[in-house]
Formats: structure tokens, sequence, C-alpha cells
């Protein structure tokens, strides 16, 4: 098989894998399980926790004693089997164990993916810049037709979608062995584990408006983990209102919830443009009020006459992800030392996918409890206006103390 073909499945499969479970397990735990908000972000959280040091720790793995491919398997067959038992836990502290354990094996895959696919094109004499993206590209396309299978076959509130993600990861973890050799490096300088986990980095935080920027690339991640873990209940518990139980976005929730994902990869075709023409900042900006609109419509929007409502905060995810994404990476890159760019990256995941994801979690799920009457009603309107607040209170901060004059070859 064609060296590009095997990396598009590889890149597909890593993403499926995903999307079978991440947007809708929450609704399975709340309206299947009937986990509290509080045990069901908690679980959720397992990601920005495992996201703090395993990608790193691994990293070092991958960089001095065993291949990368094969460490990619490894980590995927223990997913596989975890997420089989997942699968049949109905205990919330037996769940966050478990998920968390996954979470350990899982979130250093997604850094591996990259590697061996880097790697792997390097090898056979190909341009990463060039020939990567329309291969990654297929992992988002893998990560939509996951959520797509899981909705039109009804798995949404059924353990089905953690059998199917296990088998999907017994599959990869198999597949991956077969890929060409990735060894470690004999030729480069290896990262010490300080390097690695991104802790090197700290020293940009004696830089106000770099302190600045991560104290806010924190709290946005925790924008992001709200509506991977509340997003799929919300559109679920319209059900239980027989105006809206036989509706389009009641009966195939998750293929609405995909249409962020198809945003997401819309927008980044936009993003150079907007770059240029506005600079960092008011990218950042737009990101963060983009975050405003997506939880404000949600709180406004029902599966009736509100649906494009729904489908409007859909779209905006795209600008609220990719521009704050991108954008902060670029920043990240140009103000970081040469000497310690890769690790000032580290620490910019650390702050959004693992701090940032953890909070966005836990304190989701307190809010969820506060607005959960004793018969299990969410009053879901207040809930979103809650976070949409949220929001809007980080980007009036954001744009008061975070000082950055745009320099318009960043985005060159």
């Amino acid at each position: 098989m064609n060296v590009k073909l095997r990396l598009t499945l590889m890149n597909f499969l890593q993403f499926f894998i995903w999307g079978s479970w991440l947007i809708s397990l929450s609704a399975y735990m709340m309206n299947k399980l009937h986990f509290t908000g509080g045990e069901v972000g908690a679980i959720y959280a397992t990601a920005g926790l495992a996201s703090l040091f395993m990608p790193g720790l691994l990293g070092v793995v991958a960089d001095r004693w065993i291949n990368a491919e094969r460490l990619l398997g490894i980590c995927h067959l223990i997913g596989g089997v975890l997420l089989f038992l997942a699968s049949t836990m109905t205990d919330p502290d037996a769940m966050y164990w478990i998920m968390l354990l996954n979470a350990m094996v899982f979130m250093p895959t997604i850094a591996l993916n990259n590697t061996v696919s880097y790697t792997i094109l390097k090898q056979n004499g190909l341009d990463v810049i060039k020939d990567f993206p329309p291969i990654r590209v297929w992992g988002t396309v893998g990560f939509i037709i996951a959520m797509w299978v899981i909705d039109l076959t009804g798995w949404s509130v059924s353990s089905m979608q953690l059998y199917l993600a296990s088998f999907s990861a017994f599959v990869l973890g198999l597949y991956a062995f077969t890929m060409p050799a990735c060894p470690p490096s004999k030729l480069e300088k290896k990262k010490s584990l300080v390097s690695s986990l991104g802790l090197d980095a700290i020293v940009l935080f004696k830089k106000p408006k770099i302190a600045v920027f991560f104290l806010f690339a924190m709290l946005l991640g925790a924008a992001l983990q709200i509506t991977n873990t509340f997003g799929q209940p919300f559109l679920e518990d319209f059900a239980k209102n027989p105006e809206f139980q036989n509706l389009f976005a009641v009966t195939h929730p998750g293929i609405l919830m995909s249409v962020s994902q198809i945003s997401e990869t819309l927008f980044i075709l936009a993003i150079p443009f907007f770059l240029r023409r506005f600079g960092i900042k008011t990218v950042v900006l737009m990101s963060i009020f983009a975050w405003v609109l997506r939880f404000a419509l949600f709180g406004l929007g029902d599966p009736g006459s509100g649906l494009y409502l729904l489908i409007l905060s859909m779209i905006i995810y795209g600008v609220a992800f990719d521009f704050f994404n991108i954008s902060g990476s670029l920043f990240v890159e140009n103000e970081a030392q040469p000497e310690i760019r890769a690790s000032a990256q580290g620490l910019f995941m650390i702050m959004t996918n693992g701090i940032g994801a953890f909070i966005g979690g836990r304190a989701s799920g307190l809010v969820v409890d506060m607005f959960t009457s004793a018969d299990g009603t969410k009053d879901w309107p207040n809930i979103w206006f809650i976070f949409a607040a949220y929001a809007l209170v980080i980007g009036i901060l954001f744009a008061v103390f975070f000082r950055y004059k745009h320099k318009p070859e960043l985005a060159a």
C-alpha cells in the first residue's frame, strides 16, 4: 500500500477511536447510568489530568528506548482493554479510574501519531509541511464519521459506543506494528524529561505579557472542555419534552454536533487571512467572543423554531476552537527563545489541554449540578448562560490585560 494511504488510515483510526465516545459518552453516563454532572465532569477531566505528564513521559520513552510505532501500538492495545472494561462499568468511581487509565495511554498517542507520520514521510523523502496536512485531515473525517455511526445506530446512550471504540483501538494497535520502523533517534540530542514536559519553558512566566497569555490559555482550555462534556446531554434532554422528542436535533444529536468538527476544518483555512489583517490579539478576542456566542446560542436555541440558533452555535465553534489554538501556538513560537520553543509548545498544551481541561471538566460539572432539580431536570438555558458569562468575563479581561502590538510578519 502507498505510504500516504497507510498514514491516512492510521490517522483516520486514531481519531475514529476518540470520536466514538468523546462527545456521546456523557449522554450515556447521565441518561443511562444516571451519573451526576459533577461525576461526569470529573470523568471528562481525566483527559486534562493525564495530559499534564503522560505525553511528555512517553515522548521520552519513544526518544530513547522504544520505536514510536511500537509504543503507539502498545498504547492502543492497552486502551482497547480499558475501553472494553469501561463498557461494563455502572459505578461512577470505577468508571473514573478506568477512564483515567485510558486517558493516560490515549492522550500520548496523539503526539505519537504525529511522530510516526513525520518520521515515515521523511524516510520516504516527502515534504512534511506539504504532505502531512492532507493526511491529518482524515483524522477529523474519522472523528466525524465515528460520531455519525454512533448517532445513526442509536448507540449515543448505549455502552456499544465503548465496544466500538475498544474494537477500533485493537485494530489500530495491531496495525501500528505493521508500520515502517520509527526507531529512537541516535543523531539528535536527547531531550531531558524536564524539556519533554515543557517545564524548562517556565522561565517565560518572567515576562508579564507571556504570563498573562498562558493564564488565559488555561481559562480557554476550560471552555473547550465544557461543550465536549455537556453538549450532547443537553440535546438528548429535549427528548423529555413531547414537543421536541421526534425532531432531528433530538433523534440525531451526534450528527448535529458533528457540524462543529466540520466547521473546524473549514475555518482553519481562514486563519492566515485574519492573522495578517488583524493580528494575534484581535484573532484571540474573536475566539473568546465566539465562545460567548457558542454558549449563549445553546441557551437560546431549541430543536424546533430555535434550531437555526443551535446550527449557528455549531458553525461558530470553528472560530472558537481554531482561532485560539493556532494563533496561540504561533504567538508562543515567536515569543520563545529558539532553544526552548519545543518546550514552550509543550507548556502551552499543558495549560490548555492539561490544567484548563481539568478545571473545565470539574467546574462545569458543579455548575450543571447547581442547576439540576431533585427530580433530575436540568435548567439548561441558565447553565449555558453561566458559561457564556464566564467566556464574556475572560474576553473583557483579556482585552484589558493582554498588551501586544500586531506584527504582520507573524502571520507570514
